[in-house]
């Protein structure tokens, strides 16, 4: 009982309604736990804030099906061992209506046998392959990235633009890692990439140069890191401090924490040269509608809440769990799973973060991977990262925005 004492503070004050609204019966009550601590915070913070937004929207509009939305949240502190036991209080205790998933693949596995068991719908909230081997059919992922595989392929297509041939392959030992890695794995032949390096390490490690040492030694021209926050910014200072070779054209790739305000702040110019997914960054080509008026009123709490400031990777996607609910409740006029799942899977979904239509696993039926490039940093400001050229997409060539630059010629 004693590790719900963190969650349950903040769960509490989020069950408030919106005053004023009449309500025929009780509110509708979407139940989900979200890093407010641990190394996944910086991130489970601002998706908490995007959803909040997303609430008071929703009520201010008279809510769904006549009846004010609350969230009932737990703090699950970036750790995959206490998901089980917080979602089995969410569905027995608090009698929640709908389920939205954990920030991140490493939280969300432990979620998907005990909604497949009770046969529930589930909004996944950035989980990678999480439901690949289960297959629920109730499952649906608010991820813009596919499988694994579609974020392999994007990267090596600029490993061919290079001209790189052989590659180095660095994870952490986790799920969501090691996900990303096999997917990397699995498309190397294809793209005609030799593997010189490939390495797990355990989780949260910090010195980081006996491993960038070792890697500079076998002279990969790629290299494809696969890291969590902490992890990420060690990488990116021993990367900086020690070098990684002359060799190397392409380095990052699949490296979580590089897309928070705080990690942003923090490294500033050393991201020079290094390309890495994301999910949004302020370019001409991912101007969905809604988008701009979502961040306008988020940074705006978020400076007030103080947490991430930019509001770019997890915010608009969390917002859009909302509008997922939102459309498909309105639609059915319904809280029958079934009938939700029904819904979602034969229709069209419109959010801030473009359209949606999900394939049969409950991913995007038509995947986004972007890949940007760090161009022009200078200095820790943070509001470089707010104006377009600073974090160009260079693949897929349809959100392209300019071209990526050798990783060893950093001194453009």
């Amino acid at each position: 009982m004693a590790r719900f004492l963190v969650a349950a503070a903040i769960a509490f004050p989020l069950w408030l309604g919106t005053p004023g609204l009449a309500q025929s019966e009780g509110p509708i009550r979407i139940g989900f736990s979200i890093a407010q601590t641990g190394p996944l915070s910086a991130a489970g913070k601002s998706g908490l804030l995007a959803l909040q937004i997303w609430r008071d929207a929703v009520n201010a509009r008279g809510g769904l099906l006549g009846r004010l939305v609350e969230l009932v949240v737990y703090d699950d502190q970036s750790n995959p061992a206490m998901i089980p036991s917080i979602y089995t209080k969410l569905l027995d205790i608090d009698k929640v209506d709908l389920l939205v998933g954990p920030y991140g693949t490493n939280q969300t596995a432990p979620v998907i046998p005990l909604v497949k068991q009770r046969d529930l719908l589930l909004i996944a909230n950035f989980a990678l392959d999480a439901n690949a081997e289960i297959m629920h059919d109730k499952y649906f992922n608010n991820l813009p990235f596919g499988s694994a595989k579609h974020m392999a392929a994007p990267f090596l297509s600029l490993c061919k633009k290079l001209g790189a041939m052989t590659i180095a392959i660095v994870a952490t030992d986790s799920e969501s890692s090691q996900n990303m890695a096999a997917g990397m794995r699995a498309e190397l032949k294809g793209h005609g990439l030799q593997t010189v390096y490939d390495q797990s390490y355990p989780p949260n490690i910090v010195d980081f140069s006996s491993i960038v040492r070792t890697v500079r030694s076998k002279r990969p021209q790629a290299v494809f890191v696969a890291s969590y926050p902490a992890e990420s910014v060690a990488i990116i200072r021993a990367v900086n401090e020690l070098g990684i070779g002359d060799s190397v054209m392409l380095f990052g790739g699949g490296m979580v924490g590089l897309q928070y305000a705080n990690v942003l702040e923090a490294l500033g110019p050393l991201l020079n040269g290094v390309v890495n997914y994301n999910s949004w960054v302020p370019e001409r080509t991912l101007d969905f509608p809604g988008m701009r008026d979502f961040l306008t009123r988020y940074q705006a709490r978020a400076k007030q809440a103080g947490v991430d400031q930019l509001g770019f990777y997890l915010p608009p996607f969390d917002y859009a769990i909302g509008q997922i609910l939102e459309q498909a409740v309105t639609a059915t006029k319904s809280l029958d799973h079934k009938a939700l799942a029904t819904y979602l899977r034969g229709h069209e979904i419109k959010t801030i973060v473009g359209n949606i239509r999900y394939g049969p696993t409950g991913e995007w039926a038509d995947p986004r991977n972007l890949y940007v490039q760090f161009q022009g940093i200078a200095g820790k400001n943070l509001d470089q990262f707010r104006s377009p050229g600073r974090q160009v997409i260079v693949a897929p060539d349809a959100f392209k925005t300019g071209d990526v630059r050798p990783f060893n010629q950093r001194n453009w």
